[in-house]
């Protein structure tokens, strides 16, 4: 998810995005820091947050739990931390002596604020072109790792589906016992 591309998510709409609980939702909004901004009635999280919430959610389906991805980002709730991932001083994140995830952390938050590291947008491109043209199939993960969803939403979508001028359709399934996906290109 591009951060440009909103300002703000409904919280109402995390329960069927991640497929859980409300409580679970209000959980690891707590578990990350994240305090929804109200508006009227209704509560919402910036772009950030939703990223944030995002990678919690993929890191959990790969099998890691909360308390592992905050230690693995670096992710610290510190006094007059506003749950927005910033704090007053500019850095979201708490360096302390031999946090050496904490520094990982803080360069790669730096990387990306620099734009280091940042995929080719148009790799994503090649990468289902290529699959389409040699008729590789791609399993669930691969493809929901491709196209920036979870396993659980790939299959949500049915039988056939498009994104980006491509159709995806299930096609037997791989050695590992994953769904798989065949890509081509759509026609005009």
């Amino acid at each position: 998810m591009n951060p440009g591309e909103i300002d703000r998510f409904p919280v109402s709409q995390l329960q069927s995005r991640y497929d859980l609980a409300r409580s679970a939702v209000y959980k690891r909004m707590e578990q990350l820091g994240i305090t929804p901004e109200r508006i009227g009635q209704r509560a919402y999280i910036n772009a950030w947050q939703l990223q944030l919430m995002d990678e919690l959610h993929r890191f959990i389906n790969q099998g890691g739990s909360a308390a592992e991805f905050i230690e693995a980002r670096g992710l610290r709730q510190r006094p007059g931390d506003n749950g927005s991932g910033q704090s007053g001083s500019g850095s979201d994140l708490t360096i302390t002596p031999n946090d050496f995830g904490g520094i990982l952390g803080a360069l790669a938050d730096l990387m990306g604020r620099m734009g280091v590291g940042q995929p080719d947008p148009l790799q994503y491109f090649e990468k289902l072109e290529s699959a389409a043209n040699s008729g590789w199939l791609f399993s669930t993960s691969e493809l929901a790792a491709l196209i920036d969803l979870s396993p659980r939403e790939v299959e949500g979508f049915g039988d056939r589906f498009t994104e980006a001028g491509f159709v995806f359709s299930r096609s037997g399934y791989r050695k590992n016992g994953e769904i798989a996906w065949r890509v081509t290109k759509r026609l005009k």
